[in-house]
């Protein structure tokens, strides 16, 4: 008899293993329970004032810069409980976009909530191919295709920037997950490199590990954090050379390790 890959996940046990993951970071918080007033539905979500919002938070005039830096910032609240609540899990979490909703907030993560998730169980959670698939539909296709459309239609930015920055934010949730969680740290890498071989994430960049369960990006592209003034290159950027990479990675394990 052949396992069914999926199967359906009661509501109490979605929301169990969404309130476990929130505790990972901020990125990965999703409310549950009523939409109260003042909560939004993400298809409501005002991108050209959004994009206004971030260049004036960050002092730019450059449209295309908070565009960009907006993006990776949504890209990272999505991708982080989807991708949590699948290694943590076996669960996929239903983040159709009107099943979420967002509460305007000054800064930090955007707030996001679901009033009753729903989701299913992966048969087999050490096979991250039947994580992978459903995973970039739902968050690739269903969330941040629609999103970078509307980003588009504001200002002209290239697509391979945008990719770029879906990829570093997957795999910024990917070193989360290894971060907060170090016996997840395998499974989290894998499913990480699996869904960067898929659709417009191929080529983006590499997910690499200097040591056991130190997961680090190394991407293609540039979000443009370096032309706000008073930013810098970011740990993935592609503009910064090898060995300045490599001590940046040694710093960064040596405070994992503590």
């Amino acid at each position: 008899m052949v396992a069914v890959p999926y199967r359906p996940a009661p509501s109490p046990t979605v929301a169990d293993a969404i309130a476990d993951v929130s505790t990972i970071s901020g990125y990965f918080e999703l409310g549950v329970g009523p939409i109260e007033p003042g909560w939004r539905p993400l298809t409501d979500l005002p991108v050209e004032q959004r994009i206004a919002d971030v260049a004036e938070r960050l002092g730019t005039g450059e449209t295309r810069v908070a565009a960009s830096i907006l993006f990776q910032g949504l890209a990272a609240r999505l991708w982080s409980p989807a991708v949590g609540a699948a290694v943590a899990h076996g669960l996929l979490v239903d983040l159709a976009p009107a099943r979420l909703h967002w509460y305007p907030a000054a800064g930090g993560p955007l707030p996001l909530r679901a009033e009753r998730p729903t989701g299913w169980h992966v048969a087999d959670a050490e096979d991250v191919q039947q994580m992978a698939e459903p995973l970039y539909r739902t968050v690739v296709s269903g969330l941040l295709e629609p999103l970078a459309r509307a980003v588009q239609e504001v200002v002209r930015i290239a697509p391979g920037l945008l990719w770029g920055n879906a990829a570093s934010s997957l795999a910024g949730a990917v070193r989360a997950i290894a971060r907060g969680r170090p016996g997840l740290a395998a499974r989290a890498a894998a499913l990480g490199r699996e869904l960067l071989e898929m659709g417009v994430l191929r080529g983006t960049g590499d997910l690499v590990e200097p040591a056991p369960g130190q997961p680090f990006f190394v991407r293609r592209s540039c979000c443009l954090y370096y032309r706000v003034p008073g930013g810098g290159m970011c740990e993935d950027c592609v503009l910064i050379d090898q060995e300045t990479r490599r001590a940046q990675w040694e710093t960064a394990m040596r405070v994992t390790r503590g």
